[in-house]
């Protein structure tokens, strides 16, 4: 038996709106560690987008080869298997593979090329797990996320792109197919064969704010059958929502370990603990990862007006003396508004003092029809006045027309400015 850990889209370096969620990343590899020793796992697959940005924080960048060695002393034997993804840098990730090989990680950051003929260096994107008795158990396909230039031309082919991650992919199993029969000749066991990848496949369920739809849009994601069925797994990395592909249990996204927008609060992270007898997968575990800082949206859905909030707010828990702040659930209120509201950021943060959530975005929901400014004003310029330009605004913003304690406010600004025009 193998046990493999697939697990994705750690984004190291994140934040949101502005607050780092370093704490949260290093609960979670502490967790992954303890994991792995737990599964007694014979591999760990990362698929992709290690970190957030292509030229992530060193703070970031430390808590990987940090996590990479502190599994390594607690499981010398594991092997483990990075890919790049479509936020990383291809060229930040390879630049220490030479070094981490000889630790043991094997980091694919970009397509590999030879430097001879600019062939894909097949060698370095193949990669044998081991199992507890040191022999090759399977073979995997470790293809990083690949952008346009990676891909063989295909000028003639109507879904080019996809054609060429299709022979990407072929040309690597076909060699891991090759090892595994020379073993299988040899008498050796049965070996698996295991693919990665980084890319959005037809039907996955992107995350609203997180994801980006990759390889120029939703016309190009793949089919499931970039895979052959001889591929007994396929560790996928990119959406954040953990789901099988095209009805087969083999074909998943592992999903984010944690929510990276409000939308994902409700997502189940986990990570995926893949099981295998020979060139057979047995079957796929989930394990759930603890949420260690909530993401709250006041009310779930739609608005609430200021004084619906403030109820709502004072029946949030709260803020424990022994909590720390990067423990606080991160809180997003979105607010209906009739009319302007000056000091309404105050209020809502005294409604929120003394409680357990911190406010990181304040949504204001105006009750106006959002249309453009051009499309109530059917007059020629000449005959707008100003005054009406201000109302129309207001009524785009709000339901109701400006109080006249505003449009006096308006009018005195406005002859101020001629005055000193």
């Amino acid at each position: 038996m193998l046990t493999v850990i697939h697990t994705s889209d750690w984004h190291l370096g994140h934040t949101l709106h502005d607050h780092p969620r370093v704490e949260e990343h290093a609960a979670f590899l502490a967790w992954l560690v303890d994991q792995a020793v737990t599964e007694k796992a014979d591999a760990l697959l990362v698929a992709g987008d290690l970190f957030d940005s292509a030229n992530p924080p060193a703070q970031a960048q430390e808590q990987l080869y940090r996590f990479l060695v502190t599994l390594r002393g607690r499981m010398p034997n594991i092997d483990v298997v990075l890919v790049g993804g479509n936020h990383d840098s291809a060229q930040r990730l390879d630049a220490p593979a030479a070094v981490l090989r000889v630790l043991g990680p094997h980091m694919v950051g970009g397509l590999p090329r030879l430097a001879t003929d600019r062939s894909m260096n097949v060698d370095r994107v193949l990669v044998p797990l081991t199992g507890k008795d040191g022999a090759v158990a399977a073979w995997v396909a470790a293809v990083p996320f690949l952008r346009p230039a990676d891909l063989p031309p295909e000028r003639d082919a109507e879904d080019a792109l996809i054609q060429g991650v299709s022979a990407i992919y072929q040309e690597v199993l076909a060699a891991a197919r090759a090892k595994r029969d020379a073993a299988s000749a040899e008498g050796e066991p049965d070996q698996a064969l295991l693919a990665m990848g980084h890319c959005y496949m037809v039907g996955g369920k992107l995350s609203e704010l997180s994801e980006r739809k990759i390889l120029r849009g939703n016309q190009h994601a793949l089919p499931v059958s970039v895979f052959p069925e001889d591929v007994a797994y396929v560790a996928l990395g990119h959406l954040h929502l953990a789901q099988t592909v095209g009805g087969r249990e083999s074909v998943r996204y592992s999903g984010a370990p944690i929510a990276l927008s409000m939308p994902e609060r409700t997502y189940p992270h986990q990570v995926a603990v893949v099981t295998l007898d020979g060139a057979k997968l047995v079957k796929v575990r989930a394990l759930k990862v603890p949420t260690t800082t909530h993401l709250l949206r006041l009310p779930a859905e739609g608005s609430l007006t200021l004084v619906e909030l403030e109820s709502e707010i004072r029946k949030l828990p709260p803020l424990e003396t022994d909590t720390a702040h990067w423990q606080r659930p991160f809180l997003e209120v979105c607010v209906r508004l009739d009319a302007p509201e000056p000091g309404l950021q105050k209020r809502v943060q005294d409604a929120l003092e003394g409680r357990s959530p911190r406010l990181v975005k304040l949504t204001r929901d105006r009750t106006g029809t959002g249309a453009a400014l051009g499309d109530g004003l059917v007059e020629a310029l000449s005959d707008t006045s100003p005054e009406k330009v201000f109302i129309e605004r207001w009524k785009q913003e709000y339901k109701d027309q400006p109080d006249q304690a505003s449009l006096d406010c308006f009018n005195e600004l406005l002859v101020g400015l001629e005055v000193n025009a």
